[in-house]
C-alpha cells in the first residue's frame, strides 16, 4: 500500500505542477497587452527521492518558484531613450508653437517695416499731401501693432509653458508616490521569500512613465525598494520617503518658471542643464534658449528700428505753424534689470541694497541677447565680469562703460561680491510698443537746410543728397563751400544768417563718393567740381514742399542700422538691414524647428528599438504561450492519469487485503 500511496502523491504533485503552469501561462497571455508587463514562468524542481533497498525511489516535482523574465540593463537603456525621446518631443512641439509667432509674407513683421518706410517715398514725393502722410500714420500703427502683437504672443507661449510645466510636475509627484507605495507592498513581502513579480513589474512601469518627464537614475535596495535619482544624485524616493518636485520662479528672471526640488524641508531649484532628460529638461530647454532667443531677437529689431526711425524724424521740420523739430514716432518698452533671488537685501526695507542700471547709448549696436553681470572673480576692486550669453563672451567692466550700445550704471552702493544680475537691454523692447505720433502733420519731412548750387558753376557737380546727421546743427547759420582745384581742395564758412557775421572756417578736400561734413549734415556731390565754383547750404525757406528728411527717411529701408559693432579703429560698422533682420530671425527659427523635429524623429526612433529589445527578452510572444498551454496541458492529463492509475492500485489492493 505504501508503493500506491507514492505513486498518488507523484501524480498529485505533477498536477499541481503543471496546474501551477497552465496558471502561469494564462496570466502571461491575458497580460499580454499591459504596458511594461514581464513574462513569468513556473520553475519546476525534482522532488527530493526517497531510498529504498533497491535504490531511490523519485518523488515527483516541486514547483520551485514563479520566476520573471526581466533584464535590467534593458530596461535601464529602453528608460534612458524614452527620456530624450520625451525631451526631444516636447522642445518640438513647443518650437513649432513658437514659429507660427514669425510668419512670412504679408503678415510678417519684415513686411509691415517695408511698407512704412515705402509709404515715406509719397510723402517725399508729395511732402504737403496729407493723404499721404495719413498712410505713413495707418503703416506706422500697424508696425508698432505687429511687433507688441508678436511680443504678447510670446507672453502666450510663455504662460502655456507654465501650465504645462504645472502638469508635468503634478504627474512627476504622482509617480513617486506611486513608486513609494509599491516599494511599501514589496517591503512587506520581502519576507516571505518568494519575488512579487507583479508589483515589480508595476514599479518599472511608473519608473518608466516617469522617465518620460525626467532622466533618472534608479539603484535597488537590500530589503527589495527601489532608490530613484535625478539630476545627477539628487534623491527623488528612498525607499518609502519622496522628496516632491514644485514649479518656482527662477531666481534670475521671475518671468519664467524653474524647477525645485524639496528635501527635508530645503527647497533647491535645479539647472535645466542637470535634468539630462524628460518632457520637463525639453520644456526648460525651449523657455531658456528658444524662447530667450526669440524675444531677444524680436527686441532687438523693435529697439533699432523705433530709433532709427525716431532719431531721422527729430532731425526734420515737420508742418507746424511754425514748423519744429519732428517728435518721435515710436515709443518701446524699456530696458530690465533683474536682480538674482539670492543677492543681498536690505534687512530693513527688504529691498535690494545693490542697484544696477542699463541705458541705451546706440540702438544700432544692440545684440539679440541677455547678459549676466557678476563680481570680478579675480576680485578687483570696482571691476565686474559681463557675460553675454548669446554667445559666452566675457569682457571685464567697470561702473560707467558702454557695450554693445548700452551703458552701465552700478549705483551706490556697488554691487557685493556675491550680488548677481541679468541684464535684458532688448526682451522687452516689443513689449507695449505704440505709436507716440498721432497727427500726420507731424511728420518731419523736410529738411532744417536746403544746398544751392552757384549758377555761375562751370564744373559738372551738383547735389546728389543733403542728409542732416545731427540734431546739433543750427539751421541759422549759412555755410558756403568755394573749391579752389580742379582736385577737390575747397575753404568753407559758416556765417550767421541775420549778421552775416563770420562763425567759423576752414578748408578741405572733397573726394568722389564721400560726403562733404559741415554743421551737422552731410553733403553728396554727383558729377565734378571745378575751381571757382561755389555751393551754399542755408536754412530751408519753404519746408512745406521741401522733402529732404523725408528722402533720409526713405534711405532708412536700405541701411545696415540693426546689430552693428565696434570695428577696428573704433569705427561702428557690420550690421543688417530691417529686412535682412528679420530674415535671420525667421531662418534661426526654422533651423530650430527642423532640428528639433530631426531630433524627435531620431530619438523617438531609438526609442522604439530599445523598447522592442525589451520587450523581445521580456515581453509574452502569444504563439509560445499557446504552445506552452498545450504542453502543460498535456503534461496535467497524464499526471491525472498517474493519479487514476494509483488509484486502481490502491483500490486492488484493498480487495486483496478484504479477501475478495
Amino acid at each position: 500500500m505504501g508503493g500506491s500511496t507514492a505513486l498518488m502523491s507523484i501524480g498529485l504533485r505533477g498536477m499541481l505542477a503543471n496546474y501551477a503552469a497552465l496558471q502561469t501561462t494564462g496570466h502571461n497571455i491575458t497580460n499580454a497587452a499591459v504596458e511594461g508587463y514581464s513574462r513569468q514562468r513556473a520553475e519546476f524542481a525534482t522532488a527530493g527521492a526517497q531510498f529504498s533497498g533497491s535504490g531511490f525511489l523519485g518523488r515527483g516535482v516541486d514547483v520551485q518558484t514563479v520566476a520573471r523574465t526581466h533584464s535590467a540593463i534593458l530596461t535601464r537603456e529602453a528608460s534612458g531613450a524614452r527620456s530624450l525621446s520625451a525631451m526631444d518631443q516636447a522642445r518640438f512641439e513647443s518650437l513649432r508653437e513658437l514659429e507660427s509667432a514669425f510668419p512670412m509674407g504679408e503678415q510678417g513683421i519684415g513686411q509691415t517695416m517695408g511698407r512704412f518706410l515705402n509709404a515715406l517715398v509719397d510723402v517725399a514725393s508729395r511732402p504737403a499731401d496729407m493723404p499721404a502722410r495719413q498712410v505713413v500714420m495707418a503703416r506706422a500703427s500697424e508696425a508698432a501693432s505687429r511687433f507688441a502683437t508678436t511680443s504678447d504672443q510670446l507672453d502666450g507661449i510663455q504662460a502655456n509653458l507654465d501650465e504645462r510645466l504645472k502638469d508635468v510636475v503634478d504627474a512627476v509627484n504622482g509617480l513617486t508616490r506611486g513608486i513609494a507605495e509599491v516599494n511599501q507592498r514589496i517591503t512587506t513581502l520581502e519576507g516571505l521569500g518568494q519575488p512579487p513579480n507583479d508589483l515589480l513589474d508595476e514599479r518599472d512601469r511608473l519608473v518608466s512613465q516617469l522617465s518620460d518627464h525626467l532622466a533618472v537614475t534608479t539603484i535597488p535596495a537590500d530589503d527589495g525598494t527601489l532608490g530613484v535619482f535625478i539630476a545627477g544624485g539628487q534623491r527623488l524616493v528612498l525607499g518609502v520617503s519622496v522628496s516632491p518636485l514644485s514649479l518656482v520662479p527662477e531666481p534670475e528672471d521671475s518671468s519664467r518658471s524653474a524647477i525645485a526640488i524639496v528635501d527635508s524641508g530645503f527647497q533647491r531649484v535645479l539647472p535645466d542643464g542637470t535634468l539630462g532628460g524628460g518632457s520637463l529638461a525639453g520644456l526648460l530647454q525651449f523657455q531658456n534658449h528658444d524662447l530667450v532667443a526669440a524675444r531677444t531677437q524680436l527686441g532687438q529689431m523693435a529697439a533699432a528700428f523705433s530709433s532709427a526711425v525716431n532719431n531721422q524724424q527729430a532731425l526734420g521740420l515737420d508742418m507746424g505753424d511754425p514748423p519744429g523739430p519732428g517728435a518721435p514716432v515710436f515709443t518701446t518698452g524699456g530696458t530690465r534689470v533683474m536682480p538674482n533671488t539670492n543677492n543681498e537685501r536690505n534687512p530693513t526695507t527688504g529691498g535690494w541694497v545693490a542697484q544696477v542700471g542699463v541705458t541705451v547709448s546706440d540702438a544700432s549696436q544692440l545684440q539679440a541677447s541677455e547678459y549676466e553681470l557678476q563680481a570680478d572673480p579675480a576680485g578687483a576692486p570696482g571691476v565686474w565680469q559681463l557675460t553675454r550669453r548669446s554667445d559666452g563672451l566675457v569682457r571685464n567692466v567697470a561702473d560707467g562703460d558702454t557695450v554693445d550700445g548700452f551703458t552701465l550704471s552700478l549705483g551706490s552702493p556697488q554691487p557685493a561680491s556675491t550680488d548677481r544680475f541679468l541684464l535684458q537691454p532688448v526682451s522687452r523692447m516689443a513689449s507695449d510698443m505704440r505709436t507716440a505720433l498721432n497727427d500726420p502733420r507731424g511728420i518731419a519731412a523736410a529738411s532744417p537746410v536746403t544746398a544751392t548750387v552757384a549758377a555761375t558753376n562751370t564744373g559738372t557737380a551738383s547735389v546728389a543728397s543733403l542728409r542732416v546727421v545731427n540734431s546739433s546743427i543750427d539751421p541759422e547759420q549759412t555755410a558756403s563751400i568755394s573749391f579752389t582745384s580742379a582736385t577737390g581742395d575747397y575753404n568753407w564758412e559758416l556765417r550767421d544768417r541775420s549778421t552775416n557775421a563770420l562763425v567759423s572756417s576752414g578748408s578741405g578736400t572733397w573726394t568722389a563718393g564721400q560726403p562733404i561734413a559741415l554743421n551737422g549734415f552731410e553733403l553728396s556731390l554727383n558729377g565734378v567740381p571745378r575751381s571757382g565754383d561755389s555751393l551754399s547750404v542755408a536754412k530751408t525757406a519753404f519746408p512745406a514742399s521741401n522733402n529732404g528728411n523725408a528722402l533720409a527717411l526713405v534711405d532708412l529701408r536700405d541701411a545696415d542700422l540693426l546689430g552693428r559693432s565696434l570695428q577696428s579703429g573704433g569705427q561702428v560698422g557690420g550690421g543688417r538691414t530691417f529686412a535682412e533682420a528679420y530674415a535671420a530671425t525667421l531662418a534661426d527659427v526654422g533651423v530650430r524647428v527642423q532640428g528639433a523635429e530631426t531630433s524627435a524623429s531620431i530619438s523617438a526612433s531609438v526609442a522604439d528599438q530599445t523598447e522592442a529589445a525589451r520587450s523581445a527578452a521580456s515581453g509574452v510572444n502569444l504563439d509560445e504561450e499557446a504552445a506552452r498551454l498545450l504542453a502543460f496541458q498535456q503534461s496535467y492529463q497524464a499526471a491525472a492519469k498517474v493519479l487514476q492509475v494509483a488509484q486502481s492500485v490502491f483500490d486492488t489492493l484493498l480487495d486483496i487485503a478484504n479477501g475478495r
